[in-house]
């Protein structure tokens, strides 16, 4: 079974290249591939505006058809940084499913930072969900982002309820499947298991995020996590908002017809999410940082 999201025809895909690569250093010194794709409007980073920094799946990279055509059509909108995750294409390390890639985001946001976004929009696919999730819930005030979109994530640990997610754990958990995955779909994953306590889950982070808006997007044709993983985040976000006594700024989208992640979502869904996200940071932007302060 192929893990990795569908690389599509260059016609429906994109032919952009991005305008700028970069190396960049996480805090626990891994070395994470990423690039940039201008704001198509002025073919620069703006610096009155967010900038989107992309977190890709699990056998993903920035690199791959589905996640250019994603990237483009997110450039109608802001400026995009897409990256590869500790353990995926030029990246070094291992992946770690999600527990320690949030050092990853914070490395594309103080690029971004760098290059002159003012603030940052997290958008994440399957794990990538997961991981922005995480993120928003532990970061630093200066790394925070204004919105965050989570693709088809997982709500909770260890789920197997699905034939693809019996399969990927026994991947993962062999020395077999982390050679096959290593050497079929370039994802290096690291072999030890987590011990207790277990990194908080997407759900729990997500009861920590409000009031930054939270857009949840999942498909009722998705094989690998039931819609109930998205009901489950959506439901823990307005519980911990009301809390914590914050404005809840989740919505949830749940389409007939998609299926899994970045495979799934065409330019016309990426191009949705976009503008719900731009819209609602730039909306919202005052209102939470008069709640930070």
């Amino acid at each position: 079974m192929d893990l990795r999201p569908s690389r599509r025809p260059s016609d429906e895909a994109t032919s952009l290249e991005p305008w700028l690569r970069k190396t960049l250093l996480t805090a626990d010194g891994e070395r994470i591939s990423a690039v940039c794709d201008p704001w198509i409007r002025t073919g620069d980073v703006p610096n009155d505006r967010p900038v989107f920094v992309v977190s890709h799946g699990f056998t993903g990279s920035w690199s791959i058809g589905d996640n250019r055509r994603i990237a483009a059509a997110l450039a109608a909108h802001g400026a995009v940084v897409s990256l590869d995750h500790r353990g995926h294409a030029e990246s070094t390390g291992e992946c770690t499913l999600g527990s320690t890639e949030p050092q990853d985001i914070d490395a594309a946001i103080d690029w971004a930072h760098w290059l002159g976004a003012p603030t940052v929009i997290t958008v994440g696919f399957s794990m990538g969900g997961s991981i922005v999730l995480r993120h928003a819930a532990c970061a630093d005030v200066g790394r925070k982002p204004v919105a965050v979109v989570s693709v088809s994530s997982a709500g909770f640990w260890f789920y197997q309820g699905t034939q693809p997610m019996r399969l990927l754990h026994r991947a993962v958990f062999s020395p077999v499947g982390r050679t096959l995955l290593r050497n079929g779909f370039g994802t290096r994953v690291n072999p030890n298991e987590w011990q207790e306590p277990y990194p908080l889950d997407p759900s729990g982070a997500a009861a920590l995020i409000a009031p930054t808006p939270l857009l949840i997007v999942h498909g009722r044709q998705d094989t690998y996590f039931p819609v109930e993983h998205a009901e489950s985040i959506k439901a823990a976000a307005s519980r911990g908002a009301v809390e914590r006594g914050a404005i809840d700024n989740t919505e949830l989208w749940i389409l007939d017809e998609f299926a899994h992640a970045e495979s799934a979502t065409s330019a016309e869904l990426a191009d949705r999410i976009g503008a719900w996200a731009m819209a609602a940071a730039l909306t919202s932007g005052e209102q939470i940082s008069g709640t930070e302060g």
